[in-house]
């Protein structure tokens, strides 16, 4: 084992592989989980996940495993990055194998249907997992699997697993930064991949910048009242897992959920964009946790209903628009949740 310490992450997505990568970069040992077989071959024999990064090469202290236990057992970190929808299911498999000594963070930004719950919740009910955290960026796989300087954010109530995940990720082109507002950091990766899909939609219609700016600010707005009314802290939402990541996710064709709103705004179907994406797009499925949560809560927020008229209700995107311009004018700030804003 290496001095920096072992690694072991759940997923082997783009955004899985990368974080596996990184860890090794900063001389960690690490394991990637990986379900299909083929896959973990490719990963051990070639340094390569090529459906997911092409031929980028990986790096050598990263190797690929189909076991659970063989990536969680020894390790001092487990990242879960599994999609939303599986998160309960594998956290379940992994408890057998996790102990309460190991730091555990999720990589996941979604929200569980029904239960509300975000990731680290699950994880807290499916393990014995107690030193938890999250991480959550502006972090575009391929970018930074291209070398390019990237940073996050590592959030946790236990100051342990923020030294932990800066000391086993940390890299000279991968900066981690530290936060305690676990809720607001994970809310806030989750929401934005709604406004992201509402970015897609505008820049797919052809619109300016105006309305692109315009668009993320409000969005910015709702994400904001409510991680505040589920108790977060509102400065969360202006850092790297806030106002950072929601920059990055609404402008780039690199995004998942960006390339979905666009592709909603050409006619095209939900099953066709999913199917070329290839990826899972969370921000659909957030769509409509959030437009429920939104409702039992009693916030407004027009942009993510528009957003879930549009994936769901067969609304047009001239519809929307509409309602969204026609709405009574309010104060730019304002933390009356029930307004129309």
């Amino acid at each position: 084992m290496s001095d920096v310490g072992r690694v072991g992450v759940l997923g082997g997505g783009s955004w899985g592989t990368i974080l596996a990568h990184l860890a090794g970069e900063a001389g960690a040992d690490s394991v990637l989980y990986m379900r299909n077989e083929e896959r973990v071959a490719e990963l051990n024999e070639k340094r390569t996940n090529s459906r997911y990064l092409g031929d980028t090469p990986l790096s050598e202290r990263l190797r690929g495993t189909t076991s659970l236990e063989e990536a969680i057992r020894g390790a001092e970190l487990v990242i879960f990055c599994v999609p939303s929808s599986a998160t309960r299911k594998v956290a379940g498999v992994a408890g057998e194998f996790l102990t309460g000594e190991q730091c555990v963070v999720s990589a996941t930004k979604g929200l569980e249907p029904e239960t509300f719950l975000t990731m680290t919740e699950v994880i807290r009910q499916e393990t014995c997992a107690l030193k938890l955290g999250a991480v959550s960026g502006p972090n575009l796989a391929k970018e930074i699997v291209a070398g390019q300087p990237s940073a996050t954010v590592v959030a946790s109530r236990f100051e342990e697993v923020i030294r932990t995940g800066a000391r086993l990720l940390h890299g000279e082109g991968f900066r981690v930064y530290g936060n305690t507002d676990v809720k607001g950091v994970e809310l806030a990766g989750a929401l934005k991949n709604v406004i992201a899909i509402a970015s897609g939609v505008v820049f797919g219609l052809g619109f300016g910048h105006n309305v692109r700016a315009a668009l993320v600010t409000r969005g910015l707005a709702e994400i904001q009242r409510l991680g505040v009314a589920l108790g977060a802290d509102p400065l969360t939402f202006m850092g790297l897992a806030g106002i950072g990541d929601l920059m990055v996710t609404c402008s780039s064709e690199l995004s998942r959920n960006f390339r979905v709103g666009k592709g909603v705004a050409q006619g095209r179907s939900l099953d066709e964009i999913c199917e070329e994406l290839g990826e899972v797009a969370e921000g659909i499925n957030t769509t409509r946790v959030v437009r429920e949560l939104a409702g039992r809560e009693e916030v407004a927020m027009p942009i993510v209903d528009g957003v879930a008229q549009l994936l769901f209700d067969g609304a047009t995107t001239s519809e929307v628009l509409e309602d969204l311009m026609t709405r009574a004018a309010r104060y730019e700030i304002d933390f009356d949740y029930s307004a129309e804003v």
